[in-house]
């Protein structure tokens, strides 16, 4: 019954009407001289109580009914396969070019879509995940918290396809993400995929507030970088020691920074969609521990349900006063 609401409250006065069938059955009285002459008639003493039994059920879901009376929305506990999940997705210019850098012409395409027809895939996969989305360029962009609805998420990866914005900055984009996990029960994994085609320098105050966060959120982080033909890769060692630096080669830095923050890591490198598909399903295949969760149960409008009782329980009290016999 805690369960149960109503919209419009004041109308349950109406249940008062309830007591109307004991003072008034609708039965039609005949007058006889002498009483001892009708015989003990249990089976229409049953008929009358069971009248006036429907007629009161039949006023409480008028009343009910009008009342607007619904089922709240409700959390149960679930145990799946899976994890929690932050799509951390660049949002440079650059994602908006395919992977041989050039604008795409003709059936070509960009790495952004190729990243979101494979991303949609990997939420079809993924049954029991909750998943939260989260957009970095210049800035950090919030898209959506952890959530299992796959209708949302759906929404918010092909909310992507709108134009790239400007630069990178994944240090704001990082911590974005972590934040995701805030206030949130630490059940299976954690887990930022990051789906990135460069990267850039990160400053030393943040490489420490970064450190400090992966460690508190517990985090388990895996980098599918979107290579551009020709450039180079996260795992390249330059020819010549004077460009072994972060302006030089930032995404070979960033991998060395994630490499050193003594959590799970794993870095991917795609150079065209098949690559991208073979990491997504690496990725996927990993990462199915046991996962508690809350499935929510919206609320469910009952008012309907009252409306039909009540159009049953006017047939049966129409059939009944059919059958009654007239003297």
């Amino acid at each position: 019954m805690s369960n149960l609401a109503f919209e419009t409250p004041w109308a349950l006065a109406g249940l008062l009407l309830m007591l109307i069938p004991w003072f008034r059955s609708g039965i039609q009285a005949t007058s006889y001289s002498w009483l001892e002459m009708l015989p003990n008639d249990a089976v229409s003493q049953v008929l009358a109580i069971l009248l006036r039994l429907i007629g009161m059920l039949a006023i409480a879901a008028t009343v009910l009914g009008l009342s607007g009376l619904y089922l709240k929305e409700q959390k149960i506990e679930r145990i799946g396969h899976g994890a929690h999940i932050v799509l951390l997705l660049d949002r440079s210019n650059s994602m908006d070019n395919t992977f041989a850098g050039k604008t795409p012409s003709g059936s070509e395409q960009s790495k952004s879509t190729a990243a979101r027809h494979l991303l949609t895939e990997f939420v079809d996969h993924r049954q029991h995940d909750r998943i939260g989305i989260a957009e970095y360029s210049t800035s950090p962009l919030f898209v959506m918290p952890l959530t299992e609805n796959k209708q949302a998420i759906h929404a918010a990866i092909d909310a992507t396809s709108a134009a790239a914005l400007a630069y990178t900055n994944i240090s704001k984009g990082l911590s974005l993400g972590l934040s995701i996990f805030d206030q949130q029960p630490l059940t299976g994994s954690r887990i930022i995929l990051l789906v990135s085609d460069g990267a850039a320098v990160i400053d030393p105050d943040s490489e420490v507030a970064l450190r400090i966060l992966f460690k508190q959120q517990q985090v388990r982080l895996y980098w599918l970088f979107l290579r551009t033909e020709n450039s180079p890769g996260i795992f390249a060692e330059p020819e010549d020691s004077r460009d072994d630096n972060a302006q030089s080669m930032p995404e070979r830095y960033l991998h060395l920074f994630f490499s050193s923050l003594n959590i799970p890591y794993q870095a991917y490198e795609a150079e065209n969609p098949d690559a991208m598909q073979k990491a997504i399903a690496d990725i996927n295949r990993l990462e199915q521990l046991p996962l508690h969760y809350q499935e929510s149960i919206p609320k469910k409008d009952l008012t309907g349900l009252c409306y039909e009782w009540l159009a049953v329980l006017l047939l049966f009290l129409l059939g009944l006063k059919l059958c009654e016999v007239r003297m």
